[in-house]
């Protein structure tokens, strides 16, 4: 008798179930909580470290959870891979080329508009002052090279790519919401403008490429060349006392703008002898980037990230215990910043008080002798006592 055989036709195995991408308002929702509590934490307590600390944990290790948690590669799914270089380089250029057509500007328009107190409160350049060499290399560093790469991640290859729908519908929508989230997340009201054209630029690069790599490159171009051109000001002496808003005139902006836009005319034009810059023209597919592998315990994918999170701020509290120290002090005892018109009697008395500072940091001096100076000018020039005076002006009679 004849032994059954195997049934040459097998019943095909089934289709994996679809995926659902990260949820974006959780995400953002996250993301925001984090960053206006353990990310504003860190930056006070040193901003150089809190940069780096809130771009890599904060933005980086929470896309790369939430990408992973619903199934995907995250290096694929947020367009990190492959690595294009036409499209990259290509990307800097226009990031050179957008902050003189538009982010110059939109930014001065901006200025010219706010209040001076409105100003005053947003003014980002206040980051620089009093950080040591090593600190301003750092700090320099998260604005050109961590901010671009774990904003992007986040802003573009998560959240943007998460509201994307599929083709043919059009992108606009994602691309208008992602880029009002990205410059919201900024926390100034001044350059909100700016910063939404620039989420606009960013995400429009990462749609047209299909790669992350190109807006990255355009978000460092343009914090690269802004770093660059305020060290020059501070360090020629434009940005002191405000006279960076004196001597900046319209019809220099006018002609930075009109090289900025030929700049742009220039490389659309060279865009279509090269195609190439445009990569492979949209973002990978859902089922193109599903990971192979089963999705790790929440847990395991957590422990990394807190651990090595955890390391880093145990490692600078051993380098800058002291720092620390008066930084939690200064927190406790807050002073108003001085206008940049501020009497200079004020400002020789705020200068004293930072290299007081600086010197009992370094262990020259005890930390007592600053606290006693820190506790009187609180007192006198705390939040509400109204004590900061601007220069005299001569009085000017009809």
């Amino acid at each position: 008798m004849d032994e059954a055989s195997p049934s040459s036709d097998p019943r095909p195995a089934e289709a994996p179930a679809p995926l659902s991408p990260p949820h974006p308002v959780l995400a953002a929702a996250l993301a925001f909580g984090l960053f206006v509590t353990v990310g504003a934490v860190t930056q006070l307590l040193n901003p150089a470290f809190g940069v780096w600390f809130t771009e890599v944990f904060l933005f980086l290790g929470l896309a790369w959870i939430m990408v992973r948690r619903s199934g995907y590669r995250p290096a694929a799914y947020v367009g990190l891979t492959p690595f294009l270089g036409a499209p990259t380089l290509f990307g800097f250029l226009l990031g050179v080329a957008n902050f003189v057509a538009v982010v110059v500007p939109v930014q001065f328009l901006a200025q010219k508009v706010a209040p001076a107190w409105l100003r005053e409160m947003f003014d980002a350049s206040r980051l620089f002052e009093g950080q040591s060499p090593v600190e301003l290399a750092l700090l320099l560093g998260g604005v050109s090279v961590a901010a671009p790469l774990c904003e992007e991640v986040f802003f573009r290859g998560l959240f943007q790519r998460s509201l994307t729908p599929p083709a043919p519908a059009s992108p606009w929508r994602a691309l208008i919401i992602s880029s009002v989230v990205f410059s919201a997340f900024h926390l100034d009201p001044v350059g909100f403008l700016a910063r939404a054209e620039l989420g606009l630029l960013f995400g429009w690069l990462f749609w047209r490429t299909g790669s992350l790599w190109p807006g990255i490159a355009a978000h460092a171009a343009n914090n690269i060349v802004s770093s660059a051109l305020f060290l020059i000001a501070t360090h020629s002496g434009l940005a002191k006392e405000g006279a960076t808003d004196d001597v900046t005139d319209w019809r220099a902006v006018l002609g930075l703008a009109l090289v900025g836009w030929t700049a742009l005319l220039g490389l659309r034009a060279a865009s279509r002898h090269f195609p190439s810059v445009w990569g492979r023209g949209t973002p990978p597919g859902d089922e193109e980037v599903r990971a192979t592998k089963p999705v790790p315990l929440f847990a395991l994918q957590l422990l990394p990230w807190v651990t090595a999170a955890t390391l880093s701020l145990v490692g600078l509290g051993l380098v800058d215990g002291r720092g620390v120290s008066l930084s939690v002090y200064d927190v406790q005892h807050p002073v108003d910043p001085l206008p940049k018109d501020a009497d200079p009697a004020l400002q020789a008395e705020r200068k004293a008080m930072r290299q007081l500072r600086e010197a009992v940091r370094k262990g020259e001096v005890p930390m007592e002798a600053y606290e006693e100076e820190r506790l009187r000018q609180s007192e006198a020039y705390g939040p509400g006592k109204g004590k900061l005076k601007a220069k005299s002006k001569p009085e000017i009679r009809l």
